[in-house]
């Protein structure tokens, strides 16, 4: 389904990505992880065409769409929900979710996703009518994830939605996650939280310093003598 090839990307002069490929397979939960400044996150914005890469080359369900502006590759089926989420706060929660539903004509199946998304996320249900800006960051983050979904995603790309959550928020974030890739949607998904992550993925990327220093199963991540030392602090 997305295929990125030897991406280069950075911005300015700064470059920060060298070399980078991954692929994402139909129905696959796709992690990249790493520490903060890894790089992680200039390549959801370098596959979304919020940045053009400076090299190589990206291609979602065989059609290229390398320097392809960010609207055209949402239309193409890729939805992206940033690390800050760019909600608009004076709309109501049931209003955001319909903003995401902008491009398409069907109503029917416009309200069947709003329901989909509700039985996903009740609480977005019981507060429908309340101003986005009062959630809190918890509700504000299934938001994002919830109205990535009214678009009817191919692929949903999601960057760091445990960001500054309490832990209990954490785990609901997370059983989300899980509940859409047991519902088939395919996710691309960049965290820190390696542990995690590795628990509900199946297959992750390692980043560090801007390339793919680890790559294979979550289960043999989780077995990998570096990986436990570095990231999830086990000798």
């Amino acid at each position: 389904m997305l295929e990125v090839n030897h991406l280069q990307a950075g911005y300015g002069n700064l470059n920060v990505l060298w070399d980078v490929s991954l692929n994402v397979r139909q129905g696959e939960f796709v992690a990249l992880i790493g520490s903060n400044g890894a790089g992680k996150t200039t390549t959801l914005r370098a596959i979304s065409g919020v940045i053009s890469p400076a090299a190589g080359e990206v291609r979602f369900m065989n059609q290229m769409i390398t320097g392809m502006a960010p609207h055209r590759i949402s239309q193409q089926g890729l939805s992206y929900i940033t690390e800050e989420l760019n909600l608009f706060e004076g709309m109501t929660v049931q209003d955001n979710l319909l903003l995401g539903a902008y491009t398409r004509r069907n109503g029917r199946q416009v309200r069947a996703s709003l329901e989909q998304v509700f039985d996903l996320f009740p609480i977005l249900k019981e507060r429908s009518a309340q101003m986005a800006g009062t959630l809190s960051g918890g509700e504000r983050r299934m938001l994002a994830i919830g109205r990535g979904l009214m678009s009817e995603p191919d692929l949903l790309m999601v960057d760091e939605p445990s960001l500054g959550l309490a832990p209990k928020m954490v785990m609901n974030v997370f059983q989300a996650l899980r509940a859409l890739h047991e519902r088939g949607v395919t996710l691309l998904l960049v965290e820190q939280n390696v542990h995690n992550t590795l628990q509900i993925a199946d297959k992750a990327y390692v980043m560090e310093q801007g390339t793919v220093a680890l790559q294979g199963s979550s289960a043999g991540l989780l077995d990998n003598e570096y990986l436990k030392e570095t990231y999830l602090g086990k000798r």
